[in-house]
């Protein structure tokens, strides 16, 4: 298993990652340090036996991250969530695309490779042999899977400019020789490797963008512009806790008529196809359950943050502050609900892979865009102005000058000034820091946009025909002809 050394030390293979005008070495540079050496500690803990994350993977007839597995059985299900549970955890879901969100598509992936099957090429085995990649080395792969923003109105053969979205320009003996951009390939500046591919639905002239394939992020010709990093404006790991540890960058992927070999290619210019990967595999929903097990845990540790603002300001007591708490329990509740539902009604695919149900899966879906705003604003509501009357940073309290007024001003009854400095900074990096308002946007559309998520994927998976088909029975049973019921007929 690999170790979190080991994945530190595979950053330092020269790959193009652009901040602020010039490349930057990812493997010491303060934007990506910090979130870097969690994803190390995940990699530590899995290579630990004692944590009950390995397991043996009949595809390379070895040991392999069970966060990786594909699920055949109720118990290898409840492990698979098990393993995905114990990272996040360690993150506090604070880590939206850490390895095993990608790693979960691609075992929905070549659980059915026959969806990939194409009669020139053997596409559907290099997705096995990709998967058995993952598994062997331990892969953090990341994805870019959206076109860039040149306009929501039109797709990308519409666009002014050729290649503005990821394209074939041509076709070679080694492969096919790509160019344009894509979005939001979150984590892939300290990935290995990139997915790309594209999920919004294209038209039949957009074919020569129907494709699907991986690289590694050190490609010559691939290029990652990085958003803003907010790592870097932490002062302290104390004043901005979770910013230090978790900003995962965001990026653009650029590429400059870059080579991929056959053998790395799974969707050779096929609109069909490209759809079917996600929705004919089983792997849309496997992905997303990752997903809202992680989320979970956010959502949990944000509830415990703001349980113990109200117990260390004495709000705990007040009725309507009890009823904001009853709220924010009911909230945390209905995701652990429905990502429990879906383990249960889970039911096996053609391939025999086992895919959580769908109607509780894409039912908490179809609510995140408000869940996780609500849960933001409640906790914003309990904290009041504590998180503003805050020194400004960790030297007001070690300086002479100022640490005796802020002992004896800035605490509360039975909790030292310092522990309730700590709670309240941390709450301001979850409400009101950019690191905090990145996160809040960046769940309102994590599974695409709010009326994309109802409108398809909740909407078409709720089952709405059997219900309607039961009303249709009742509506039947009775009309205008029937009997008039005997206390009617007595008015």
């Amino acid at each position: 298993m690999r170790t979190g050394q080991q994945y530190l030390d595979s950053l330092k293979d020269g790959r193009t990652v652009l901040l602020d005008g010039e490349s930057v070495d990812v493997s010491d540079h303060p934007a990506f340090r910090g979130v870097a050496a969690t994803i190390a500690e995940l990699y530590d803990l899995s290579a630990d036996p004692a944590n009950g994350m390995q397991y043996d993977a009949v595809e390379i007839a070895g040991p392999a991250n069970r966060v990786f597995s594909i699920p055949r059985t109720p118990e290898e299900l409840a492990a698979r969530r098990t393993a995905v549970e114990r990272w996040a955890k360690h993150t506090h879901g604070w880590v939206g695309r850490s390895p095993d969100h990608v790693g979960t598509f691609f075992a929905a992936f070549a659980a059915h490779a026959d969806v990939f099957a194409d009669e020139k090429r053997d596409f559907a085995g290099n997705i096995r042999r990709y998967y058995e990649r993952i598994l062997a080395e331990d892969l953090y792969v990341s994805y870019a899977i959206i076109p860039p923003q040149v306009s929501r109105a039109t797709t990308a053969s519409g666009w002014e400019g050729d290649y503005l979205q990821v394209g074939v320009v041509r076709e070679t003996e080694e492969g096919l020789i790509v160019r344009g951009s894509q979005m939001l390939a979150t984590g892939a500046a300290i990935a290995d490797e990139v997915f790309v591919t594209c999920i919004k639905p294209l038209g039949p002239d957009d074919v020569d963008f129907a494709v699907s394939f991986a690289l590694p992020v050190d490609t010559a010709g691939l290029k990652l512009m990085c958003r803003r990093p907010y790592a870097t404006q932490a002062t302290s790991d104390f004043d901005y806790p979770l910013t230090s540890r978790y900003d995962e960058p965001d990026a653009l992927v650029v590429f400059d008529d870059v080579l991929v070999p056959w053998e790395r290619v799974f969707i050779d210019r096929d609109i069909d196809k490209l759809r079917q990967q996600f929705f004919a595999t089983g792997a849309h929903a496997l992905g997303n359950w990752q997903a809202q097990t992680r989320l979970t845990v956010k959502l949990q540790f944000i509830a415990a943050v703001a349980r113990k603002v109200t117990q260390v300001n004495g709000t705990d007591r007040i009725p309507g502050v009890q009823e904001k708490l009853g709220e924010l329990a009911a909230l945390v509740s209905s995701v652990e609900s429905a990502l429990i539902a879906a383990q249960h009604t889970a039911e096996p695919s053609t391939a025999g892979m086992l895919v959580p149900g769908k109607r509780a899966l894409y039912g908490v879906m179809g609510l995140q865009s408000e869940t996780y705003p609500r849960v933001i604003a409640i906790l914003r509501d309990l904290v009041g102005g504590g998180v503003l009357q805050m020194p400004s940073g960790i030297a007001d309290m070690r300086s002479e000058t100022t640490a005796a007024d802020v002992e004896r001003y800035v605490a509360s009854p039975g909790v030292p000034s310092e522990e309730r400095i700590k709670l309240f900074r941390l709450a301001w990096d979850i409400i009101g820091s950019e690191f905090a308002g990145r996160h809040q946007q960046y769940e309102l559309f994590y599974a695409g946009a709010p009326f994309v998520v109802k409108g398809a994927y909740t909407y078409r998976n709720y089952g709405y025909e059997q219900q309607v088909a039961e009303l249709d029975q009742f509506l039947a049973g009775y009309g205008v002809d029937d009997r008039t019921p005997a206390y009617a007929q007595e008015k």
